[in-house]
């Protein structure tokens, strides 16, 4: 999926969180997004994915202008095209990990079980599938995140500091795993991070700035 971002602006109240952001990325492409705290880089990936508004600017996926779309018709594209890791991790505690992994299946009216233990296994999971989230590691919700945002098969993958939690040996196995499963399905990735090691993995990086990104 291609994803266009043209001269996007954001403001909380008078505060300018970030003006004239313009970008592209290729059908496939990995880019990675790099910046100081505090400078909105959860905020434009949120702008990406809908999730947020902005107030100048335009965000397209494979076309699509989202400011063209009530908020049904970006839950719909997003359900079906987009798969979001947060750094918080988001698992439901009271659902065990493959009916986390298999949720996205769920809301699209599908069930299929082969799929979340193929993920499962790609991530390296074998065998939790049974266990709920508090008995998990950081590094294991991490993964169960990346599953869970893969299993669907989106066709692009928006990333919040996946390994901003995570000692460094198991932010390395984190970053591997997401990078595999990304090339696998051809999918787009565009990750936020404050890791140098991750953003090296990227086909591009570019830095953030109140005034605009450069790269």
């Amino acid at each position: 999926m291609t994803l266009q971002v043209r001269g996007l602006r954001k403001h909380y109240g008078s505060s300018c969180v970030f003006r004239d952001v313009s970008l592209d990325v290729a059908d496939g492409e990995f880019v990675a997004i790099v910046g100081e705290s505090g400078v909105g880089k959860s905020t434009l990936l949120n702008c990406m994915a809908g999730l947020d508004h902005w107030d100048a600017g335009s965000v397209s996926l494979d076309g699509i202008d989202l400011a063209t779309l009530d908020d049904m018709q970006r839950a719909h594209l997003r359900r079906d095209h987009v798969g979001f890791v947060f750094q918080a991790f988001h698992v439901l505690p009271h659902l065990d990990v493959a009916q986390n992994v298999g949720l996205p299946l769920m809301l699209q009216g599908r069930h299929d079980s082969a799929r979340v233990q193929a993920m499962l296994h790609a991530v390296g999971l074998d065998g939790l599938g049974a266990r709920l989230p508090q008995q998990l590691s950081g590094g294991q919700l991490q993964r169960v995140a990346i599953a869970r945002a893969l299993v669907h098969r989106p066709s692009l993958l928006l990333a919040d500091e996946p390994t901003g939690n995570l000692d460094p040996a198991t932010a390395a196995r984190v970053m591997d795993a997401l990078v595999a499963q990304t090339r696998e399905h051809r999918a787009s990735l565009v990750l936020v991070t404050h890791s140098a090691a991750a953003a090296q993995q990227a086909d591009r990086v570019l830095h953030l700035s109140a005034d605009g990104i450069t790269g």
